[in-house]
C-alpha cells in the first residue's frame, strides 16, 4: 500500500481489511461488498485460506483480474484449484501466486512490494521470479532505462507467460520485451504467443536450468518441469525469441532495445585509443555473428587528415592512447558519416595523457538521442575509478554505456539479431519436394500388429516397413527363425553377388550391437549360419529370457565413402515430441554430434537441423568425398517429420545408421517405441507444440463444370499471389482491404502465406486446371479462441459462380470443429454480395459499432457433437 501511495496513482484506492480504518492514507473497508466501486484490479496479500471466498467475493463485484501475492497454493492442499474454481464463473484472471506484484510506470501505478519505483519507458519485463524482477528494477534506475510495464508472473496458476505475450504485441507504448522465465507451462499458447509477438518487436529471454543441477532447482523453484536446455533452445529459436544466457547479457539486452529499434544490418564502426580493447570486441562481435564495417576510401581519407600517422588506418579505428577530446569528436564524426557503418561502438581506455571524462563529453556533445548521424552509438569506457566519471555524462546524455568490450559488442549484435531471427522465421521452403509420398495405412497396420500383442518395442522387420511407408529407404530383409533358415536367406541374396548382413531379431533387445547381435561381412552361405547361431548363443548369454525370435538377413550395403547419420525423435517433457539428427554408428552418444528442432518440419527446417552439425559440413564434400544428397536426406528427414504428426501412439524413434552419400539416403536400422493404447488415435498429433499443416482440410469441390482444389494456405503459395491480385478488380482490393491496392510489398505477402495454424486459417481455392489462385478465405482467432474474425477474396472474372460460399461454407465448418462458439466479418456497406451471402449463410447484420459505413456480421456455431 505504501508504494501505491507514494508512486502517485489517480485512480481509485480501496483498502480492505477488517482491522484498520485507514491504510497508507486511504480509507479502509471491511469487506470487499463494502467497497464504493467496482475495482478493475485487485490485489490480494492475505493468508492462502483466504483467497478462494475473496476471489468469489470480487468476482461478483465484477472484477475482472486480481494479483495474488500471496504464497503458499499447491496442488497437494488443494488451494490452487479452488482459486481457479472461484474465479472460473467470472471470467477472472489471476496473475500469480506468489509473486512480488506488477508495476504500470505510465499509470503511475506501483501494485508491488520492489524496493522502487520502476521509470516510465517503452520495455516491458515479464519475470518468473521476483528477486530477478527487481534487480533489473534496481540496475534500471543507475542506467536510465524504463518500463512500459513490469509483470511478476510468480507460480503462473492462470495467467501465464503467453497470455501476457499476447498483450504485449499489441501494446503500442512496449517497444521490446523482456523475460526470464523458469518453466513454460502451456508449450502450444507459448510458442503462439511468442511468435506472434517476435514478429512485431524484439522478444528477449533468459531461460535457466542448462545443466541437470539447475534445472532441478528450477524445478523445486516453479514446481514444474523446465525441459531439456537444447530443446528450449530449439524452441525459443523457432518462435523468433533472442535468447541470453546470463543475467548480465539480460541487463545489457534491455539497455539496448530500450533506446534503439533493431537494424536491418548492425555493421559495426569501432572508435577506440587502445587496440586491445578493439581486438576484444571484434572477437565478440564475431562470436555473435556480427559484422565489422568495412571503412570507404573517402572515410580513411577523411581521418588521414585528422588522426596521427601512427593511427590503425582501419576498422577498429584506433585514434592512439593519448587521444584528446577533441580527436575523440572528429573521428567518431567522420565514421559516422560513413555509409558502410550501421552503428557504432566507441571506447576509452584510461591514460595519464588525456582525460577520459571529457572524451565522454565530446562524444556526448555529438549525440541526439543516443545517436550520431541517426546510428546507435554504444560506448564502453574501461576501468572503474577514471572511467566513472566519463561512463556518468554518457548515461545523462542518453548513451548507452557497457563496462566492457566483450558487453559493448553482445550489445551491438542484439541490434541486428531480431532483423536476422526475422528473416529465419519468414522464408520459404521450395513448392516442390516437401510430399513424402506417406503411406499411413501400410504404417497403421504395422503399428496395430504390435499392439495386438501386447508390445511397446516394434521389432527391426516392422520398424524398417514403418520408416518405409514415409518415404525413408531400406534395404530388402528376410526374417530367419534358425540358424538353417538364414543359411537359405543368404544363398537366396547373395545369388547378385556382395555380402550379407545377419542380426539378431528380439522383442526385448533394443540396441543389437551391445550383444554382439549384428555381423558384417559375411560372404557365404554358410558363414551366414555360423553367425547366426553365434548370435544365439551370445543372446542366450546376455539374458536367457531375451525371447529369441530369429534373424534378420539383409545385403551388406557398402558405401565406403558415406556417412552414418541418426534420425530420431523423443519426447520433452515440456515440448513433446522432438526430432533429433546428427552423426549416426554405434558411438553416437560419445562423438555427440546432434540438433534438435521441433516438428513439424519443412524443408527449410530441416536444412538448419542438418546444418546445426559438425558432421553437416562432412555431408557438403571434402578432398575426394563427394558432396552427400542433401535432397535424400531432407526427405527423410521430413518423413519422419510427417510420421510424428500423423502417429500420437510414437513414443520413440531411431534411424541409425542411416547412410548417406551422393547416391543417396538409406536406413540400414531402425527402432521404433509406440504405446499401444494410443494406436487408434488419430492424427494430427495433440502433443506436438507447434500445430501441424491442417492437410485433412484439403477437398475438391467441383462448380459449374471446373474443378477447384480447397486446401490450407503455405508459405509457397506466396508465388501464387502476383497473378491473383493482377486478375482481382481494384474496387473489389478495396472491399477486402478497405482501401485502394496497387503494390503488395514482400513483406505482407509472407505475412499472408505464414500463418500459425494455431491461431489462423485460410483456404485456397486453385483451378486444378491451371494451378491458378482463385479465391482465398481466411480466419484469424482471439487468443483465447472463442472467436475469429473471416475475409474473403475471389478474383474478380471467377465471382457469381458459387466459390465465394463454397470457400466461406468450408470456413465455417473448420471453424466448427476447432472449437471456436463464433466468427464475425467487418463487410463495407456497398458490399451487397458479401452481404447477401453472409444472410444465406445464417449470419446476424448489424451496424458496426465503431466502423462508420461498416456492417458486423456475426455468426454463431453450433458445437460439434461429441
Amino acid at each position: 500500500m505504501e508504494n501505491v501511495a507514494k508512486g502517485g496513482f489517480e485512480g481509485a484506492v480501496w483498502p480492505v481489511n477488517p482491522k484498520y480504518d485507514q491504510v497508507a492514507g486511504y480509507r479502509c473497508y471491511v469487506r470487499v461488498e463494502d467497497v464504493p466501486g467496482v475495482p478493475d484490479l485487485a490485489v490480494i496479500v492475505t493468508p492462502p485460506q483466504t483467497v478462494p471466498p475473496l476471489i468469489d467475493a470480487l468476482g461478483r463485484r465484477g472484477t475482472r483480474a486480481a494479483v495474488v501475492i500471496t504464497a503458499g497454493f499447491t496442488s497437494a492442499n488443494g488451494l490452487k484449484q479452488a482459486i481457479l474454481d472461484a474465479a472460473k464463473p467470472y471470467l477472472l484472471r489471476i496473475i500469480g501466486p506468489n509473486t512480488i506484484g506488477l508495476m504500470l510506470p505510465h499509470a503511475k501505478l506501483n501494485a508491488s512490494f520492489a524496493h522502487l519505483d520502476a521509470m516510465p519507458g517503452n520495455i516491458a519485463l515479464l519475470s518468473q521470479s521476483g528477486a530477478i524482477a527487481t534487480s533489473l528494477i534496481d540496475w534500471a534506475a543507475d542506467n536510465g532505462v524504463g518500463f512500459s510495464q513490469v509483470l511478476s508472473l510468480g507460480d503462473m496458476a492462470d495467467v501465464d507467460a503467453g497470455d501476457c505475450l499476447d498483450m504485449l504485441a499489441g501494446d503500442a507504448r512496449t517497444h521490446a520485451i523482456l523475460m526470464y522465465l523458469e518453466s513454460i507451462p502451456a508449450p502450444r499458447k507459448f510458442m503462439a504467443a511468442a511468435r506472434a509477438a517476435a514478429r512485431v518487436k524484439p522478444v528477449i529471454a533468459i531461460k535457466p536450468g542448462r545443466h541437470a543441477e539447475a534445472a532441478k532447482a528450477a524445478a523445486t523453484h516453479t514446481g514444474a518441469l523446465s525441459g531439456a536446455d537444447r530443446v528450449v533452445d530449439a524452441a525459443l529459436r523457432r518462435a523468433g525469441i533472442l535468447r541470453v544466457r546470463t543475467i548480465e547479457d539480460l541487463f545489457n539486452a534491455a539497455g539496448t532495445v530500450a533506446r534503439f529499434r533493431p537494424l536491418e544490418r548492425a555493421r559495426v564502426g569501432i572508435v577506440t585509443n587502445g587496440g586491445g580493447a578493439g581486438v576484444l570486441a571484434i572477437d565478440q562481435l564475431m562470436d555473435d555473428g556480427g559484422e565489422l564495417a568495412p571503412l570507404s576510401e573517402n572515410t580513411i581519407a577523411l581521418l588521414d587528415q585528422e588522426l596521427p600517422v601512427t593511427w590503425s588506418g582501419a576498422n577498429p579505428v584506433d585514434i592512439v592512447g593519448d587521444a584528446p577530446a577533441p580527436r575523440y569528436k572528429e573521428a567518431v564524426r567522420i565514421v559516422a558519416g560513413d555509409p558502410n557503418t550501421d552503428a557504432l561502438l566507441v571506447m576509452n581506455c584510461p591514460t595519464a595523457l588525456a582525460s577520459p571524462s571529457e572524451a565522454a563529453r565530446a562524444v556526448a556533445s555529438l549525440a541526439a538521442a543516443g545517436t550520431i548521424s541517426g546510428k546507435p552509438v554504444l560506448t564502453c569506457w574501461l576501468g572503474s575509478r577514471a572511467a566513472g566519471e566519463g561512463r556518468r555524462v554518457l548515461t545523462a546524455a542518453g548513451i548507452a554505456s557497457y563496462e566492457t568490450p566483450a558487453d559493448a559488442a553482445k550489445a551491438v549484435s542484439y541490434l541486428g539479431d531480431w532483423s536476422r531471427a526475422q528473416k529465419a522465421l519468414v522464408r520459404v521452403p521450395a513448392s516442390d519436394g516437401e510430399d513424402v509420398g506417406a503411406n499411413r495405412a501400410t504404417a497403421l497396420s504395422v503399428f496395430r500388429q504390435a499392439a495386438a500383442e501386447g508390445r511397446r518395442m516394434l521389432t527391426e522387420p516392422e520398424a524398417k516397413a514403418a520408416v518405409a511407408a514415409y518415404g525413408i529407404a531400406v534395404p530388402g530383409i528376410i526374417v530367419a527363425r534358425s540358424p538353417e533358415e538364414a543359411e537359405v536367406a543368404a544363398k537366396q541374396l547373395l545369388k547378385n553377388g556382395g555380402k550379407v548382413v545377419v542380426k539378431v531379431l528380439s522383442k526385448t533387445i533394443s540396441h543389437k550391437s551391445d550383444i554382439g547381435g549384428v555381423v558384417l561381412d559375411i560372404g557365404t552361405p554358410a558363414a551366414a549360419r555360423d553367425a547366426a547361431a553365434a548370435i544365439a548363443s551370445r543372446a542366450a548369454a546376455h539374458d536367457p529370457e531375451a525371447g529369441l525370435e530369429g534373424f534378420a538377413v539383409q545385403p551388406m550395403v557398402e558405401r565406403k565413402t558415406a556417412q552414418e547419420l541418426i534420425l530420431g525423435m523423443s519426447r520433452d517433457p515440456i515440448f513433446g515430441p522432438v526430432v533429433l539428427f546428427g552423426a549416426g554408428g554405434v558411438a553416437v552418444e560419445v562423438v555427440d554430434d546432434t540438433a534438435v528442432a521441433l516438428p513439424p518440419l519443412d524443408g527449410v527446417l530441416a536444412g538448419d537441423l542438418i546444418d546445426d552439425t559438425r558432421i553437416g559440413r562432412l555431408l557438403a564434400g571434402f578432398r575426394d568425398r563427394k558432396r552427400a544428397d542433401r535432397a535424400a536426406i531432407i526427405r527423410a528427414l521430413l518423413g519422419l517429420s510427417q510420421m510424428i504428426v500423423d502417429f500420437p501412439c510414437i513414443r520413440s524413434l531411431d534411424v541409425n545408421p542411416l547412410l548417406a552419400d551422393s547416391e543417396g539416403a538409406i536406413a540400414l536400422d531402425a527402432r521404433i517405441e509406440i504405446e499401444p493404447r494410443d494406436v487408434e488415435q488419430p492424427g494430427p498429433n495433440p502433443d506436438l507444440a507447434i500445430r501441424p499443416y491442417p492437410a485433412g482440410w484439403a477437398k475438391d469441390v467441383e462448380l459449374n463444370g471446373t474443378l477447384y482444389r480447397f486446401r490450407p494456405i503455405k508459405p509457397a503459395d506466396i508465388g501464387l499471389y502476383p497473378d491473383f491480385f493482377a486478375r482481382t478488380s481494384q474496387d473489389d482490393m478495396r472491399l477486402r482491404f478497405f482501401a485502394q491496392r496497387k503494390h503488395f510489398p514482400h513483406q505482407m505477402l509472407l505475412r499472408l502465406t505464414q500463418i500459425d495454424y494455431e491461431r489462423e486459417m485460410a483456404f485456397v481455392a486453385l483451378d486444378n486446371a491451371n494451378g491458378r489462385l482463385a479465391g482465398v478465405a481466411r480466419l484469424s482467432a482471439d487468443p483465447d479462441r472463442e472467436a475469429a474474425e473471416y475475409a474473403l477474396l475471389v478474383r474478380s472474372d471467377l465471382q457469381g459462380h458459387g466459390l465465394g460460399w463454397a470457400l466461406l461454407r468450408h470456413l465455417i465448418d473448420y471453424a466448427t470443429a476447432d472449437g471456436l462458439k463464433q466468427i464475425e466479418g467487418i463487410v463495407l456497406r456497398e458490399n451487397a454480395g458479401m452481404l447477401k451471402m453472409c444472410r444465406e449463410l445464417g449470419f446476424k447484420i448489424s451496424h458496426h459499432p465503431d466502423e462508420v459505413g461498416a456492417i458486423l456480421a456475426t455468426l454463431r456455431l453450433s458445437p460439434q457433437p461429441a
